[in-house]
């Protein structure tokens, strides 16, 4: 019986070309008939494939033998390749945009400047510690804490990654500098950047929860600090990690809750937006109700 998984993961380190890895991770994924993203740059790589379990544990193993990416942390998932319309593998300036390609510096242990990473346990241990002192801070685009987000976090306005410098440089988040502010995103992967480009405009506490959303769901589920459905970058576009999960987000027609998101008003378009299933014009189910 063939059982379908999607792998996620990253690595920050030192790539002298990134062009011939990107060769040669197309082959790879080609040769395991598997689909999805992969953004290679002088920082990295990150990478979010899908396809048969079999053939997707091939792949891990294969990308794992190159040694910057040996001690890569893979985080699984169900779905398959059918979650994604096609393979594509870019190299870029950065493997997450930010659009400051200079300022981020790595080393062979990742970003150097990041923020103090947390397990979920210790990010509970901090809250335990710290009370209310402690600002959960989304790294996520607005649209994703729409369906799910950590209690009480604060959200920017951000519409894409490139937007957070100029919200961080605006002044409107000083009063959080000498905060213990944890940084968190899916992964992971924006907050290494984030945490790093804080740090350096001030924020003087800084921490970054180690593996994202989808580590911290895998161990507390819905019963510690997150609330809601998770924003994903394929065809499920969101999901959960119990059936206890609350409905955070609201219709654009008609205000119910749901975490179902559509390109509306063009179902050809890219602009999501959240619609329950009653008021879809599509009529046809998108992502989770």
């Amino acid at each position: 019986m063939s059982i379908p998984k999607i792998v996620l993961f990253y690595v920050f380190a030192p790539l002298p070309d990134p062009e011939a890895l990107r060769l040669w991770q197309h082959t790879l994924c080609e040769a395991n008939d598997l689909k999805g993203r992969i953004i290679i740059s002088p920082h990295g790589i990150n990478v979010t494939v899908g396809g048969e379990l079999a053939q997707v544990k091939r792949y891990v193993r294969a990308t794992r033998g190159y040694a910057p990416f040996r001690d890569a942390d893979v985080k699984w998932s169900d779905g398959s390749g059918k979650d994604f319309p096609r393979l594509t593998v870019k190299v870029r300036q950065e493997i997450v945009t930010f659009g400051v390609p200079g300022e981020i510096k790595v080393d062979t242990s990742g970003v150097v400047g990041g923020g103090t990473r947390l397990s979920p346990q210790g990010v509970h241990d901090l809250v335990a510690q710290r009370g209310d002192e402690v600002v959960f801070f989304d790294g996520r685009n607005a649209m994703e804490a729409e369906v799910g987000r950590f209690r009480d976090a604060v959200v920017t306005r951000a519409e894409s990654t490139r937007d957070f410098v100029a919200e961080i440089d605006s002044g409107r988040y000083d009063h959080l500098k000498d905060k213990p502010v944890v940084t968190y995103c899916t992964g992971g992967v924006r907050c290494e950047v984030l945490s790093a480009l804080m740090r350096n405009r001030g924020f003087s506490e800084v921490y970054q929860l180690d593996g994202g959303i989808v580590r911290y769901g895998e161990q507390y589920r819905d019963a510690g600090l997150w609330e809601g459905a998770l924003y994903v970058f394929d065809g499920r576009m969101t999901t959960t990690f119990s059936p206890q999960a609350k409905t955070l987000g609201q219709c654009t027609l008609c205000s119910s809750p749901t975490s179902r998101f559509e390109n509306f008003p063009d179902p050809e378009g890219r602009d999501l937006k959240l619609v329950c299933e009653r008021c879809s014009p599509a009529g046809t189910p998108a992502g989770h109700a």
